[in-house]
């Protein structure tokens, strides 16, 4: 499936002492990249709570940190779905640096973290594994 980018800028609340975005915000990076694959593709989770009772969770997350982010940088974040189950998605992400700015910014080949996380569907009230309904699973696959 074709990949979904999305851009972050690194603030200072996302770094530690020595300007470097610490590592657990890479994941906040990540769940927000894909929070945007699904809104493009016309799913909002909240929606998806109300009228399906069901949520997307982490189950499992294995990221490899290859170079730091610092303070300001413009990174890009991506999402593909590597392989959709019955009731869960994996997900390939990176974390890329922006070389530049404005309307000519271009994603760089400066690898700065990637990952592998698996989301599992859930029903909502009981957070029990539920089937990923067939509707929400054609949003998702899109014209991919």
């Amino acid at each position: 499936m074709a990949e979904f980018s999305w851009s972050v800028r690194v603030y200072y609340e996302d770094t530690d002492n020595g300007g470097v975005v610490y590592h657990a915000n890479y994941l906040k990076f990540m769940e927000r990249a894909r929070t945007e694959w699904l809104r493009a593709r016309g799913v909002e989770q909240d929606v998806l709570i109300e009228r399906e009772g069901l949520v997307f969770a982490v189950r499992s997350a294995q990221l490899d940190y290859l170079k730091p982010a610092r303070f300001n940088q413009l990174l890009s974040v991506s999402a593909s779905v590597a392989e959709i189950g019955k009731a869960s998605l994996i997900f390939d992400q990176t974390v890329n640096l922006i070389t530049s700015e404005g309307i000519d910014a271009v994603k760089s080949d400066l690898l700065l973290c990637q990952g592998q996380i698996r989301v599992a569907c859930l029903d909502a009230n009981s957070l029990k594994p539920r089937a990923i309904p067939a509707a929400i699973r054609q949003e998702i696959l899109g014209d991919d």
